[in-house]
């Protein structure tokens, strides 16, 4: 059978405010990204994915946005998006593209007219409110000149949709056609559980709403991605939708992905895995048992980096275990997404100044939670400061990056065999060539206290999470491994692939 482009795909994701500034004013844009597209294809990734880039007032980092069929000015033109996707196709990578469809900037149109009293039921308005909560802190109603108060899940500065109104349906379809007409290849669906709201907004807590959550998950949301998918399947191309889906169980994700719905979600249980051969051996057996097509990451731009959360459970293990984590990822069924600059090696930055920070999450919650702007920050391409490549002309970056970072760099490691850079570069290769021989499917062998081992055809992984070395399993080949490897032996916190014959 013809395998979809996207079953086995690797996925960088371009978090567009902080990856490559070409305009000169400290944050990235689209004309940065188009420049970078030669690394990216070197790197050995098979698609890019785009954080949004609409016309935004930046209340959440442009998830909140005005226009949903435009570019903003700080990111560049409607003319340099479509040059990016172009040269990204010659290049051998498809391109993904946020889309926003739970809420909308407050300063959207369709909002503007609600606060003058115009087809409010565009939006979630109430004379009585309940006791739901901001999921970046605080009250998730803000109160209006007339008396009513507005629904907003995250920030007062984005407004939830009514996703009860039709309106709001053909309004996104005609969206998708959009972006679909312009090349894209799919879509990462922000907040993909959470259009629709239980009927009533009961309160969270009450006991005569019997299911999990009157906010998230509700079943009406599924016919939402089943239009989708028609529109989808309706172009060339084997367009896609990836959503963004935290659940409870693999079952429960498993619902979005229906033949006719969504083709891959997130596997954050991957993400949210403890560093553990138990832990992850049961986040693998549940997925797999699960959904038909498996993805899994470790990063991305809303959580503290996989190095430092590695880091903060075992001093001195990060880089190691993110190296290691990393290899054992890629030898899964299924497609893997990246967050940029973990190909680096990238930490979490922990001491950002707190004039520096921008994420509503610190701000709505008075400082008392660091927000996302750690994982957020610049990377960096030289050895040189200010911006370490990232700007040119010596301009500071929108958040500062610290001077370790110029030891990270691309310039740094680019060429050197040791180089976490070269390692992920080696890691793809070696994937990408695999995967045209090896099975879907995989099988566990008996592994050693504290280690996990398993089987693709001819590939075995086998990754070390415990505190002493283990043999490795038979094998008539190493073909890569995340650290040093002396006398058949598989050092703690390394993971190695190996070849069997037969």
């Amino acid at each position: 059978m013809d395998i979809p482009w996207w079953r086995d795909a690797v996925v960088y994701e371009i978090y567009v405010r902080s990856f490559a500034d070409a305009s000169g004013d400290g944050v990235g844009d689209l004309a940065g990204v188009r420049e970078r597209l030669p690394y990216l294809a070197r790197l050995g990734v098979d698609a890019v994915w785009l954080t949004p880039f609409y016309p935004s007032p930046m209340a959440d980092g442009g998830y909140d946005v005005a226009d949903y069929r435009d570019v903003d000015p700080l990111f560049g033109t409607l003319a340099d998006f479509e040059s990016l996707v172009s040269d990204a196709h010659r290049l051998g990578l498809k391109v993904l593209v946020d889309i926003v469809p739970n809420h909308s900037s407050s300063e959207h149109p369709w909002f503007q007219a609600a606060l003058r009293g115009e087809k409010r039921e565009r939006y979630i308005f109430r004379d009585k409110t309940n006791n739901w909560q901001s999921t970046f802190s605080g009250p998730a109603w803000t109160k209006v000149a007339d008396g009513q108060s507005y629904l907003h899940l995250f920030a007062p500065g984005q407004p939830d949709f009514n996703w009860r109104n039709p309106e709001v349906h053909r309004e996104f379809l005609d969206i998708l056609r959009f972006w679909l007409d312009r090349g894209v290849d799919g879509f990462r669906i922000d907040v993909a559980m959470g259009l629709y709201k239980a009927e009533g907004l009961p309160d969270v807590g009450d006991q005569s709403f019997k299911a999990v959550s009157p906010v998230w998950g509700q079943p009406e949301v599924h016919e939402v991605y089943r239009e989708w998918r028609k529109v989808l399947d309706g172009y060339p191309g084997e367009r896609m939708a990836v959503g963004e889906v935290w659940t409870d169980s693999s079952e429960d994700l498993a619902l979005y992905l229906r033949p006719d719905e969504l083709h891959q979600s997130f596997n954050f249980a991957w993400l949210q895995a403890p560093w553990s051969p138990t832990a992850f051996r049961k986040v693998i057996e549940d997925t797999l048992a699960a959904v038909p097509f498996a993805t899994w990451v470790l990063s991305n731009h809303d959580v503290v980096r996989h190095r430092t959360r590695y880091e903060t459970a075992d001093p001195g293990t990060g880089l190691a275990r993110s190296r290691a984590a990393l290899l054992t990822m890629l030898a899964l069924p299924g497609s893997a997404y990246l967050y940029q600059g973990e190909e680096l090696g990238l930490p979490e930055v922990t001491d950002l100044p707190d004039e520096a920070r921008q994420d509503p999450v610190f701000l709505q919650s008075q400082g008392k939670l660091p927000g996302r702007d750690g994982c957020r920050v610049p990377i960096p391409w030289t050895v040189d400061p200010p911006s370490h490549g990232f700007s040119p002309g010596g301009v500071e970056p929108w958040l500062p990056q610290p001077a370790t970072f110029a030891e990270l760099s691309v310039e740094k490691q680019e060429g050197d065999s040791d180089s976490t850079l070269e390692f992920y570069r080696q890691a793809l290769a070696c994937r990408r060539d695999l995967a045209r021989s090896i099975p879907y499917t995989l099988e566990w062998l008996k592994s050693p206290e504290g280690a996990l081992f398993f089987t693709r055809g001819s590939l075995i992984c086998a990754v070390n999470c415990g505190p002493k070395s283990v043999r490795l399993p038979e094998h008539d080949s190493v073909l890569l491994s995340s650290g040093p490897i002396k006398r058949g032996l598989l050092p703690p916190d390394t993971a190695v692939w190996l070849r069997r014959e037969s």
